[in-house]
């Protein structure tokens, strides 16, 4: 509704997630290496943690995009509230078989035989498994039991959970010491800090086909960093709400309460994370190699056309 009032060609707050519309964060930089480098690389178990709305299947889908289809096969699983039975049936189904046998021996020879093919074609094999903080224990085991498959000492599937932060309380399980104790690689997400939020907002504005600045005053700012507690789907929620206030109004600049009414409606007052608990920090000691000069991916993250998911 407020697109050509304000110069823009599409929605810079949508809430969909969009790989195009990612601002790579500190945390989100290293991040995105700490993945590329852990899948090439052929770790095994990685695992990427979140608050909810801080960007980790907008992560993923950016890592799916980049890393090229001619060395990587994904499969990913977006809805892991399944039974032992249908779980198996599901990880078949997202690498592209559709009629799976019924016995669960035949399914994992079937995946077995899969793997092999894709590492003597030189791909390697990773299963994506989003909102992994909703596998049950017995899922999460049988993850693991994925996890032993190997050949020549290489394992032919690399996992990848993501989930949001009580997936780290389910793994302190003493019955899940087995899987806990496989995670090569962990990283995790953490709200934008203030100077952050800034660059995040300026960022998806930019990507939105605009060529001014966008029209938050420092305290508009202020109340969407303080409303939001940094993090991003928040953040597009309050500014798009924000700045259909404004355009209702008329006015050319999103002030103070038009974020606050904004905030109100969606009932984020008293939401918002103290800023001394937002600021960036590392999160994975594992090789960083990105393009300091933009906010881009690591260079050798990005492949010469354009890959897809495989199904």
């Amino acid at each position: 509704m407020y697109l050509k009032a304000f110069g823009l060609k599409t929605a810079p707050f949508a809430m969909t997630a969009s790989p195009g519309m990612l601002y790579l964060s500190q945390s989100h930089r290293e991040a995105l290496a700490g993945l590329c480098y852990s899948l090439l690389d052929k770790k095994g178990l990685v695992l990427l943690l979140g608050h909810a709305g801080t960007g980790k299947t907008t992560l993923l889908a950016r890592a799916i995009e980049r890393l090229p289809i001619a060395l990587v096969q994904f499969a990913t699983i977006l809805n892991p509230t399944l039974t032992v039975s249908e779980f198996m049936e599901a990880v078949l189904l997202a690498y592209g078989i559709n009629d799976p046998p019924a016995s669960k021996p035949q399914r994992l020879h079937m995946l077995h035989k899969l793997l092999l093919h894709s590492q003597a074609t030189g791909k390697i094999s990773v299963l994506v498994i989003d909102e992994a903080h909703k596998l049950t224990p017995e899922l999460l085991e049988e993850v693991r039991l994925l996890g032993n498959l190997e050949n020549r000492d290489e394992k032919l599937l690399q996992l990848l959970l993501a989930g949001q932060s009580e997936l780290a309380d389910t793994l302190n399980r003493g019955d899940l010491l087995q899987l806990k104790q496989r995670i090569a690689v962990r990283l995790a997400l953490h709200p934008l800090a203030d100077q952050e939020l800034v660059e995040y907002i300026e960022y998806r504005w930019q990507r939105a086909g605009a060529v001014t600045a966008p029209p938050f005053t420092p305290g508009a700012f202020e109340l969407t960093a303080r409303f939001s507690g940094g993090i991003p789907r928040m953040v597009n929620a309050i500014c798009d709400n924000a700045l259909l206030n404004a355009f209702g109004e008329r006015a050319k600049l999103v002030e103070p309460k038009h974020v606050m009414a904004a905030s109100r409606d969606l009932d984020l007052v008293g939401f918002g994370i103290e800023p001394s608990r937002r600021e960036a920090r590392p999160v994975a000691e594992v090789p960083v190699i990105a393009n300091p000069q933009t906010n881009n991916d690591p260079h050798w993250a990005r492949p010469a056309a354009r890959s897809q998911v495989s199904r």
